[in-house]
């Protein structure tokens, strides 16, 4: 606990906040006698005034200014990179029921299995935590280059990992840990010098009456022991609880999750308790309209970023959350360490999750990755923490991050591709680069720079195969035309996998760049809600016929064209998965040179997997 915080008195009252006043009232769990109750009331008649006077001063208090915003936000858009943890009694089943897999995410297992409130809480006494170290984990987010932590202080299954006096459902009375396991994790967190956050389900909640359930109308449930008024549950549960974690542990992230059944007079029940940690950091998920400080994408990343919003990309490593025994679908470090540039590259932060078991263990494949990636930051650091999103639209090899300084810019250009020819082109770069050189090791780079582009002269070898990062040093103004790709002198244009522009809408199987015979394709493409675009700069109006070369197991329709100007297309069969062949696209009219998008999208249940290598705009004379 920070100095000075405060701390609720265990297992005996509930402090109740609204913006003008607080009062006192006993625990629906544990009711004490009217002697101890009285006593209470005296001695923490002052608390309630100092917090009352809070809670009065916020709500009559002028709304933040963009100074003072950015001022709290800065160390959460220095740091970029955060370990979320997924912990708690679903680690038990590890994704079995009865013997048997349940499908979908570890976590979910209750809800998705259907489990009896009375058989669920039967897996908590084998929740030890036996070898639970939280040094060890503040040091592992620490070594991986991460700059803040935040772990589920209550999930859905409405278990909490701290001692909450509102409920006996928590780690110290229902567990086998018998413990609080969030006091020495914040503790061992900011001993390391990282920032501490905490997630908690205000609304969904499996095992408390009341609580929402995810795809059921309110007040219905799998099983009885868990119906009731959802109202009631937010006012004996969720908001003491919120009350409860940020008085306890002040953590600089509160997050937010599923709002379900939530409306603006339920959301306005937990606003005025974000006072009791001045400075505090919240995300999107609270509901009822209220939208935070961040934007939260889970399991993608977004095509350009979210305009005038700080965001934060959430990410399994895996394909779960919580731990799951049989989930072994681990993502490579080279596609997690580019996944960070990405992110970075667009101006987000990157909350990678790791999922411990039920005695506390972190499994060796996250470990082994971070590990990998905290090696990888040793040498790249400078090229994350800090920077501000790219001027670039895109690039073909990989992303660019950048920081201003005092005398002009600095670009940060992380190759994923090297090239064999060891010459970087570097397209629509045209300001005056005065210093050149590869992060790994400082070794200057010779330039060469025309009115198009800037190009480098690299080594033969890339210094590390996921990223090798190049620092730019430019003096004066920032001189970027961001949008490179553009017709030839005859005006032919075509769309490659890596200028393409993805645009993926969370769980699904997510449209990506692949390789095959080492050519690259936008392959994976199964989700109908993926779908993709280029943006170009057209030098020469006119009608162009569009062809793609595409590979399609089975007939398919997508809506494609210019911007405005989408019409159905048929995509034919063209045999095996990876049987690439041309096929025709329709036409389209560029009506005056500019810039302009050229997208792809499914249609709906029409939608079957194709993999596409490149599309085509030839002009029709």
């Amino acid at each position: 606990m920070r100095s000075g915080a405060l701390a609720f008195p265990a297992k005996a009252f509930v402090l109740s906040a609204s913006p003008l006043a607080m009062h006192l009232y006993p625990s629906p769990n544990h009711a004490p006698n009217s002697m101890k109750l009285n006593s209470i009331r005296l001695a923490y008649r002052s608390l309630a005034l100092i917090l009352a006077a809070t809670f009065s001063a916020t709500a009559g208090a002028p709304a933040e200014t963009t100074e003072e915003h950015n001022a709290r936000m800065a160390w959460w858009r220095e740091a970029k990179f955060g370990m979320f943890i997924h912990w708690g009694v679903y680690a038990v089943p590890a994704g079995f029921y009865k013997g048997k897999p349940v499908a979908g995410i570890g976590e979910w297992i209750m809800k998705n299995g259907s489990i009896p409130v009375a058989k669920y809480k039967a897996y908590a006494p084998q929740f030890t935590a036996a070898r639970y170290n939280p040094d060890a984990w503040a040091a592992l987010a620490k070594r991986a280059g991460m700059r803040y932590l935040v772990i589920t202080s209550k999930h859905h299954d409405g278990f909490s990992l701290f001692d909450s006096a509102v409920s006996d459902w928590d780690a110290v009375d229902a567990s086998g840990a018998r413990r609080d396991l969030i006091a020495p994790l914040a503790a061992a967190t900011r001993s390391h010098g990282l920032k501490f956050g905490l997630y908690y389900s205000q609304a969904q909640d499996w095992v408390h009456p009341g609580g929402a359930k995810s795809g059921l109308k309110e007040g219905e449930s799998w099983d009885e022991a868990n119906k009731g008024s959802f109202d009631h549950y937010l006012d004996t549960i969720a908001v003491p609880q919120v009350k409860e974690i940020l008085t306890r542990f002040q953590p600089d992230v509160l997050w937010w999750d599923t709002p379900n059944w939530m409306n603006p007079k339920r959301a306005e029940r937990f606003i005025p308790h974000l006072a009791l940690v001045p400075g505090i950091i919240h995300n999107n998920r609270l509901g009822g309209g209220y939208k935070g400080d961040t934007e939260t994408p889970e399991q993608h990343i977004p095509a350009r970023g979210f305009k005038d919003r700080d965001w934060e990309v959430c990410m399994t490593m895996n394909d779960t959350w919580g731990f799951k025994s049989d989930d072994h679908n681990w993502k490579s470090v080279a596609t997690l360490i580019q996944q960070l540039c990405d992110i970075a590259s667009k101006g987000g932060n990157f909350l990678l999750n790791v999922g411990p078991t039920a005695d506390g263990e972190i499994p060796a494949p996250s470990i082994e990755r971070l590990n990998a990636i905290g090696r990888w930051m040793d040498v790249n650091q400078e090229s994350i923490y800090g920077t501000i999103a790219s001027p670039f639209h895109r690039l073909p090899w990989g992303r660019c991050t950048r920081k201003t300084t005092a005398t002009g810019t600095t670009l940060y250009l992380q190759v994923f591709d090297w090239p064999a020819d060891a010459s970087l082109r570097v397209p629509g770069l045209r300001s005056k680069v005065f210093s050149c050189t590869l992060l790994a090791g400082g070794s200057p780079l010779e330039i060469s720079q025309d009115a198009s582009g800037t190009t480098i002269r690299l080594p033969q070898t890339a210094p590390d195969p996921a990223a090798s990062v190049i620092k730019l040093e430019i003096a004066g103004p920032l001189e970027v035309d961001g949008i490179s790709l553009t017709q030839n002198d005859t005006g032919l244009l075509t769309f490659t996998p890596h200028w393409a522009d993805l645009h993926n809408q969370g769980y699904g199987t997510h449209v990506e760049i692949q390789h095959h015979d080492s050519q690259p394709h936008l392959g994976q493409w199964s989700d109908p809600q993926a779908w993709v675009e280029w943006s170009f700069r057209a030098r020469f109006a006119g009608s162009f016929t569009v062809t793609a070369d595409v590979a399609a197991a089975e007939a398919t329709s997508a809506m494609a064209g210019l911007s405005g100007q989408l019409a159905e297309v048929k995509i034919p069969a063209t045999g095996r998965a990876m049987d690439f062949q041309t096929v025709s696209l329709g036409k389209v009219t560029i009506a005056a040179p500019g810039d302009h998008r050229y997208a792809i999208k499914p249609v709906g249940k029409k939608w079957k997997p194709v993999v596409l290598r490149s599309v085509t705009l030839t002009p029709i004379p």
